[in-house]
This record gives C-alpha cells, structure tokens and sequence, in this order.
C-alpha cells in the first residue's frame, strides 16, 4: 500500500522531471549537473556579469516561496454555502498564496481564466506581508498584524509589494490551462513594475496587450496628471495554443441596435407618407388622400442612409467599429466600404493587378497602387455577391462592401470605457465597499476569453465581483461557467456602518453579495428562461493547517506523535473534513459528489460516483475490505492504522486487487 503524500504539489521536483526529459544526460542521482546543462545549452548561455535583469531586495527568497509546500487544507463550511451538493463554484477564505499551493493538484492546468484586482501600492492599500517561513500557522498568528497600509514613506515601498505580488502570479500560473489567460488591473503606481514582473513569469511572447479602462472620472487628489484611467495588463500560459483555440474578439454590443434603427429606416423605401400636419387633417375631417398628392412625400435610399447617418452620428455608446457601418444599400442591408488595397510595403503578385470594369460606364477602374489584397477568384466571387462598391463613374478605386450582419465581432480595442464602481448596485443590496468593480464591465471582459464550462479563478476577490460577472453571464448565454473566489478576511472598521450592520470581515461582504446577485438574476429573470438549470451557489471553505496530527509540519514531539496513532484526527476536526483534505491531496475537484455510505457498519464516503472510497474508520476486518472491494472503485484510501491487525492489512491488498482495484492509499 501506498502512504498518500500530506504535502502539496512539488514544484522543484516538476521542474527536474521536465529537465530529466529534455536532457536526461544532465542528472546525477537525481540532482542537474549544471556544468553539463550547460554544454547542452550550448551557446544560448548569458555569461556576462553586466546583463538586463529586473531584481530587488527579497526576489530570491519570493521565488523560494512560489516553490514552497504545504500540510496545509481547506474546511468546509457548509453553513455559509449556497446549494452545496450541487454547485461547481467555490469560495474560499484565507490568504491567497497559501490557498494557491493548496489548490496545485486538484486544479492545476483547469482554469481558463484568472481575473484579478490587487493591490495598487497606493499608500493607503491594504498589503499582504509574507513571512518566508510562511504556512498556515504563521497565517493564522499574523493575521491581526499584517492589515496595515504600505505608506510611501516605507523604505520599502516598492519592495513589499513586489515580495508580495510575484510568488502569487509563480503559483497562480500553474492553475492556468495551456490556453488559458491572465488579467490584472493596475494603476499608475506599479503598471511598470507589474509589466516587467509578468514579462518575466509568463514571457513577454505571451503577452496579449494591455486595455486601458477609462473610467471618465479624473482622480481629484492628484498632484501632477489627474489619472482618470487604469490598465489591464493581459497575458496568455501559451500564446500559441491560445491563438489556436480562440479568436480575442468580442460581441459589436450595439450591433442589433444598429440593425433593428436601418431596419425601421429602410420599411419606408419607396413608401407614400405624409406630414404629420396634413395627416390630422384628413383624419379629423375624413378628407380623401387622394386630394393631397401635391403634399406626398416619397423616401429615396439616399435619404434614408442621410437619416442613417445621422442617427449613427448621434449614439455615443458605439465603438469605433460599429460607428463606421453608416450605409444602408438597395437590399436594406448595413455596410460599410472597406479598402482592398494590397496591405503590404511590397507589390502584389502580377495578377493582383486586373482592374474591375464599372457596371455602368464599362470602363476599366483605377487599381491600387500595390494591387488588389485578393486574388482574382476572391474577387469574382466578391462581384457575384454584390460586395464591391463602385462609385458614380471609373474613375473611382472600388472598395469591398462590409455588411455588418456577417461581421457581427470585432477586435478587442486597447481602450474601453465604462463607469468607476457599481455603487448605487450595493446600495440596493444595503451594503458598502469601497470602489466595487461594475460587475457588467467584468462581464463583458470574461466573455472575450472563458466558454461554457470553464473556471474564473480571482484570487483577489473582494467584494465577490467577479463571481457575480460569471453568473451574469451564464444567465445570457445559459452556460456553465464556475468561479473560484479566494479572499483574506479582512476585518472591516469597527466605526463603520457595514460593520454595525453585522459584517465583520470582507469575506462576509463577498459571500453576501453572491447570494444577493442570485437572488436579483431569479427575480429579473424567472419569467424568462429556466432558472433551475443555472448554477446561483457556492461551496464555502476555510484555509486552516491539516486535519491530522501525522501531517502536521509543527508536530515535533515524538512521544505524542506515537500517540497520534491512536487518534489521528485533530480535536474538533471531522471525518468529513479529512475526506476533502484527501480530495486536495490526491488531486480531485472540491465539487466533486460525495456519499456517506455504511458498509458492514462502517461509513465509507463514496466521492465521485463510487470513483473512489475513503474509509477513516478502525478495527477494519477482511470482511469490511471484501465489502468494499465489491463496490469496485478505482481508488481506496484507508487510515495507516485503521486495520484490525497486521494480517488484515497484508490480505486487504490482494483481496482489493482481486477486484481490480489497483490503487489502494494509506493515511
């Protein structure tokens, strides 16, 4: 039997795994000969003492950190959840990095998409100080202490945020898909440092741009420039593998409006109408229309697409690519003309030459000056479908007809604008905090890159935001999305009204607000779709040390640790808290089903459908085990000491594998 490792994923020991495969040649008793790493290098090896290097007070103790392990776990706390047995989302209370480690094997490699909101280092921000002997108990001890601000008059001003922001984006990377994406707003006071630091973890080739998120509201405290913007610095795990899986484009949001005004427009073509003087007069004294054919009023194409123009003219909310679809043609469809110029400095191929003659002059038209951007069958099947736009005579270059029904996307554009916080939102739900995100420009965000099904990690969760986005959106699109919320428990001012109104933490605002979010989507959307089918809930958790004393990291007593044998599990510590500290270490989902079973009268959780059992009972017998092993899991796991006698311990395998169960665990 195999003893289930206590500690959590192990980064180094992955880094040499990755090394040994790539250049076996280089380990010696599992440990990297780096005088041989380098001759397999060869010459892509930085030798000089002078290079560029971003570094600071502490960067190597932080990146020891991102590598550190943990006997850490996560208890459930059922009483602050929201449909617990059926939820995907969770929400998780406790310091970010630790939780991050703690997270490694169940979620490494599943998140689509981490969203985050830290710190700005502004002076008056709450910053996390991380002990480099940092674990749970630290945590714990601390916690009172570490809420202070960073004020800028600390010699350390820009140290302590970097110490505290790198080994949490190290560790976060490891949770993100091979095509997944981070985002991570900043303001002016540390988008540089956070730009070199990402360029470094996630590589600057995987970067996918920056936003620059204009709120329309100058900050009125400033000194110098009044910044009335921040920027969202985007990156992907892999570049490549996104590019293959995605397009970054996002919905024309005004699209259908767009339609629906050239729609009305064009149901007048060619239409008789009357002023609407004259219509009240025949209606009052029922006159005879046909009396009034001088005042008739005929609408021509070209008067419509003035009235088009102008009405587009007119909208403010429309980005730059829906403003340019000002056109409605003979079809009643909205276009806009678009050059076919051949895009490059060099010349096109010679046949990327052959001029288009004018349907009604027959003349052959002007052709750029670096030829056509498509070949000549592109361009005959642009003829065909009426997509090329000629003008009154030749002598006019033809431009390709856009219609915007077929382009119903477009490019994510570097700068959006949208309102500060969503203020008056909580003030509906009679809470307060401080510059909440609008949680529907977060929508619009997570909807350029997370799909059905995925997870929105935001490991800086605050006011829960982002689990309120995620829900929003599924309600659109009747999707599936999960979200994972990670928050240190803030305590709130004691003087405030949020505190008086009975929050003692942010963690109660965060967990409140989801519920309040679910509550309003019901309301407003009850009559709409089938509610039933969305997932509105959340599994709560708390970070705390390990629920056995075997595996506690602070455990160095031996005589009580022999004594541990008798009762493995810590005071006030459940059998169920110790099946989904299992579930983290073994690398299995928290939202994973699990039954409470009795076999032969001993409770036995079934995780996963029958997957695996997990039996945490004592004085086990061969007949327990045979009962059990009829069950058929894949995997089992039972206490080291659980067994009845040694001889039951020895038969217990070879009766499991009798029954094909090939992994069987002890704790």
């Amino acid at each position: 039997m195999q003893k289930l490792e206590g500690k959590t994923f192990n980064v180094i020991q992955d880094n040499i795994d990755k090394i040994k495969e790539l250049f076996p040649e280089v380990l010696t008793e599992n440990k990297i000969d780096i005088d041989k790493l380098r001759i397999a290098l060869g010459e892509h090896v930085e030798k000089e003492k002078e290079r560029y290097e971003f570094t600071w007070n502490g960067k190597t103790e932080a990146i020891q950190l991102a590598q550190k392990q943990t006997t850490g776990t996560l208890l459930p706390c059922k009483e602050d959840s929201v449909n617990w047995d059926n939820t995907q989302n969770l929400y998780i209370e406790g310091d970010n990095l630790e939780v991050l480690r703690i997270l490694q094997n169940s979620y490494r490699n599943k998140v689509k998409m981490i969203y985050i909101d830290p710190p700005y280092n502004t002076g008056k921000d709450f910053v996390y100080k991380d002990d480099f002997h940092n674990n749970v108990k630290s945590y714990k001890e601390k916690m009172d202490e570490n809420y202070k601000s960073n004020a800028e008059t600390n010699g350390r001003y820009h140290t302590d945020w970097l110490n505290m922001i790198f080994p949490r984006l190290k560790v976060a990377k490891n949770l993100l898909k091979e095509d997944g994406v981070i985002l991570i707003h900043i303001d002016e006071h540390e988008v540089n440092n956070l730009s070199t630091i990402c360029n470094e973890i996630f590589g600057e080739h995987n970067s996918l741009g920056s936003i620059i998120w204009d709120k329309r509201n100058p900050k009125g405290d400033a000194t110098g420039v009044s910044y009335q913007h921040e920027t969202i610095l985007i990156y992907a795990k892999n570049k490549i593998a996104f590019n293959e899986n995605q397009d970054l484009k996002r919905p024309k949001s005004n699209a259908e409006k767009i339609l629906k005004k050239a729609s009305e427009l064009n149901s007048k073509l060619g239409k008789i109408d009357f002023p609407d003087d004259i219509k009240e007069i025949i209606t009052k004294y029922k006159l005879n229309k046909d009396d009034f054919n001088n005042m008739k009023i005929k609408y021509s194409l070209e008067e419509i697409n003035v009235e088009f123009r102008q009405w587009i003219q007119a909208q403010d909310d429309l980005s730059g690519g829906e403003a340019a679809y000002q056109f409605i043609d003979e079809k009643g469809e909205v276009f806009r003309p678009v050059s076919m110029a051949w895009p490059n400095k060099k010349k096109a191929p010679e046949d990327y030459f052959i001029p288009l003659i004018h349907p009604i002059t027959k003349k052959p038209c002007p052709v750029p000056n670096r030829g056509w951007r498509n070949p000549p069958n592109t361009m005959s099947k642009l003829l065909n479908e009426d997509k090329i736009i000629f003008g009154e005579d030749e002598t006019t270059i033809p431009n390709r007809k856009y219609l915007l029904k077929e382009h119903m996307f477009e490019n994510v554009p570097s700068i959006i604008r949208y309102g500060a916080s969503d203020d008056a939102l909580f003030n509906t739900f009679n809470l307060t905090f401080d510059n909440p995100k609008p949680y529907k420009f977060v929508t619009s965000l997570i909807s350029y890159f997370v799909q059905s099904g995925e997870y929105v990690l935001d490991f800086f969760s605050g006011s829960a935001t982002t689990a309120h986005a995620v829900m929003e959106l599924n309600v659109r699109d009747q999707g599936d999305r999960r979200f994972i919320m990670v928050q240190l428990p803030e305590p709130i001012d004691e003087k405030s009204d949020t505190y008086k109104a009975g929050y003692k933490n942010i963690c109660e605002i965060g967990k409140e607000r989801i519920r309040l979010s679910a509550s309003k989507i019901i309301d407003e959307n009850k009559n709409r779709i089938d509610i039933g089918k969305l997932d509105l809930g959340f599994k709560a958790f708390k970070l705390d040390d390990t629920n056995l004393k075997i595996w506690d990291e602070e455990s160095l007593n031996i005589e009580k640790s022999l004594l541990d044998f008798v009762e493995p599990i810590k005071e006030g510590r459940t059998q169920e808290d110790v099946v989904y500290e299992i579930l983290l270490k073994y690398g299995i989902d928290l939202t994973v089903p699990i039954e409470e079973l009795s076999i032969s009268g001993k409770t036995v959780y079934s995780v996963g459908m029958g997957y695996l059992l997990i039996c945490l009972e004592s004085d086990l017998t061969l007949n327990h085990i045979e009962e059990m092993a009829k069950q058929q899991p894949a995997r089992i796991v039972f206490y080291d000491e659980g067994f009845k006698d040694d001889t039951v311990r020895t038969n217990a395998q070879q009766i499991l594998k009798r029954y094909g169960v090939e992994d069987i665990r002890v704790i």
